[in-house]
């Protein structure tokens, strides 16, 4: 594949405040692209882009709502005039048994993750066909590799996956090349909250098996996802090597690669019922966003408002 100049190319990042959507802004910038940054947490969003020179649009935008995606698609031409990449990048991270977890709450995660998406690609997606240019999405490490009690991101991101699988097949006419963003455990906000406060998460990372053990740099992900972007890539692995572990998906959903989450699965659900009744629905509350909780009887969720990146 040859390199595709990233100069004065306009990247629309959904979940850009924070975490992987954030950094790579920042360097996107320094190679003389023009990201613009999107994000529900207006606060967050002023303070990266502040960071970043010249400073960049920002746009305050719930990926949930189509109108306002498509407002926000309006706004990136009005300013730039062009629409070369869009990146759907945001999205919620949720941790609980499904037999658990208020079904509301489930679905709020398939809401932000994979419908997000689809409204965030649908809005931009006629500027990008003129452009000739590029789509992105966030999927995940957990798009191919599930996990004890993340059933409903692990299933948002299998469906952003095979979404942006479809989507390939439909533009590769029109000159626009289509990637998944396969980020195992970044060094984010969203993975330091579930190692910090969730009993469960950690019972879960502890048991699995080096490499998929280890958090990696943020640094190494803005890496990656840069160099995919000027590769106009189809599919990104964080680290490059999680690649052999999709080439090889069918292999990890086997007994023999399932035998430390199983191990672990009982453990998980008493830590959370244990955290339930000492806590109340805060055992699972993220501090820095106040959560999202939903709760109906005993069934709790608790969702963290940060870019998707881990996991």
């Amino acid at each position: 594949m040859t390199a595709w100049s990233l100069t004065d190319k306009v990247i629309l990042i959904t979940g850009g405040a924070r975490g992987i959507g954030a950094a790579t802004a920042r360097e996107l910038a320094r190679r003389g692209a023009r990201p613009v940054l999107a994000d529900l947490d207006l606060a967050a969003l002023n303070a990266t882009a502040e960071g970043i020179s010249p400073r960049p649009l920002t746009i305050e935008l719930d990926v949930t709502d189509g109108t306002a995606c498509e407002a926000a698609v309006e706004r990136v031409l009005a300013e730039h005039g062009r629409l070369d990449v869009v990146w759907a990048n945001a999205g919620i991270a949720s941790f609980g048994p499904l037999q658990l977890t208020d079904p509301a709450a489930w679905t709020r995660t398939v809401e932000v993750n994979l419908l997000g998406a689809q409204r965030t690609i649908a809005a931009g997606l006629p500027a990008v066909i003129a452009a000739h240019g590029y789509v992105a999405v966030t999927a995940s490490l957990a798009s191919f590799a599930p996990a004890p009690q993340m059933s409903a991101y692990c299933a948002s991101k299998a469906g952003v996956e095979a979404m942006a699988n479809a989507l390939r097949l439909e533009v590769a006419h029109y000159g626009v090349d289509v990637a998944t963003i396969h980020p195992t455990w970044i060094d984010t906000d969203m993975v330091r909250e579930g190692e910090g406060a969730m009993g469960p998460f950690q019972i879960l990372r502890a048991a699995l098996r080096p490499p998929m053990r280890k958090t990696y740099p943020v640094e190494l992900a803005v890496r990656e996802i840069v160099a995919g972007f000027e590769r106009r890539k189809r599919r990104i692995c964080v680290p490059k090597f999680m690649v052999l572990g999709h080439a090889l998906r069918p292999l990890l959903t086997t007994r023999i690669a399932e035998r430390d989450a199983l191990a672990v699965a009982p453990e998980m659900e008493r830590a959370f019922k244990q955290e339930l009744a000492e806590r109340g629905p805060a055992a699972s509350v993220s501090e820095r966003t106040g959560g999202q909780v939903s709760h109906e009887g005993d069934r709790v969720h608790a969702a963290s408002s940060a870019s998707s990146g881990g996991g």
